[in-house]
């Protein structure tokens, strides 16, 4: 089975096909730059350009980077507080025509890797940990996602984990690795004090450089990359859609309003 998945991130939006039974993309990838700051009229545009890229391809899954209850937003640090209460499941189904599926990007993520990554037949307690624009986090118990965690506001030395360990933190300081690691391991120091886990996996933008990091760290809490690197999400989207009764069965399509 196929599904669309597409990944909302605080830097890029991104959407590729996904044989949901194997975790693999199919085809080609697209993306574009997310606006600083973007508006819900300009986040439904980008839904739309990439609804429209994979015309016919259904369920639609949508990893959005906030907490997501019931279709609202309850918040999205790294796209503004004017997302707070917004309903994004109504934006984005009338975005892209159809039924969507909407959940927490770094949830999406983290379903992917209990499939078909990382955490894949791992019992006890994961964390998934991204750091890309902003620190998100899903946490897994015995292959199960406890959804709308989010442990990437757990401080750090006085700071929120956003402001001390995301990658865009470490590129706009400059950081070395051997910072960026004493950073972290201060972060998965509080990290256990609030969970426990037994497996942490590191995805987002900084996963793509683990091997300059992660041998530095001194946590005895084994940590390893994400296999699915930043297809984490898309994947994890699609996963979701296909497995929600609402968005797979077969429905009209939503008419979209005309300018």
């Amino acid at each position: 089975m196929r599904a669309l998945g597409i990944d909302v991130g605080g830097t890029r939006v991104k959407a590729a096909v996904v044989d949901v039974t194997t975790g693999r993309i199919t085809g080609e990838r697209w993306s574009a730059p997310t606006p600083r700051r973007p508006t819900a009229d300009q986040l439904a545009q980008l839904v739309e350009e990439a609804v429209d890229r994979f015309h016919g391809i259904v369920p639609i899954g949508i990893g959005f980077p906030g907490m997501v209850v019931d279709g609202v937003a309850e918040h999205a640090d790294n796209l503004g507080h004017h997302w707070e209460g917004v309903h994004v499941e109504a934006l984005f189904e009338l975005a892209a025509g159809r039924p969507v599926t909407v959940l927490n990007d770094a949830d999406a993520a983290g379903l992917a890797e209990a499939r078909f990554g990382a955490a894949r037949d791992v019992t006890g307690v994961v964390v998934v940990v991204t750091l890309g624009t902003g620190v998100g986090s899903a946490l897994i118990v015995d292959g199960r996602l406890v959804p709308n965690t989010e442990l990437g506001m757990l401080h750090v030395d006085g700071a929120p984990a956003g402001d001390v360990i995301a990658n865009r933190v470490r590129k706009r300081l400059g950081l070395s690795w051997r910072g960026f690691a004493r950073r972290l391991d201060s972060y998965v120091a509080a990290l256990a004090r609030v969970v426990a886990p037994d497996l942490v996996v590191v995805g987002g933008g900084a996963s793509n450089h683990h091997a300059r990091f992660l041998h530095r760290l001194t946590t005895e809490i084994e940590i390893v990359p994400a296999a699915l690197r930043n297809d984490a999400g898309i994947v994890g989207a699609a996963m979701a859609a296909a497995e929600d009764g609402r968005a797979s069965s077969p429905r009209p399509a939503i008419t979209r309003p005309r300018p």
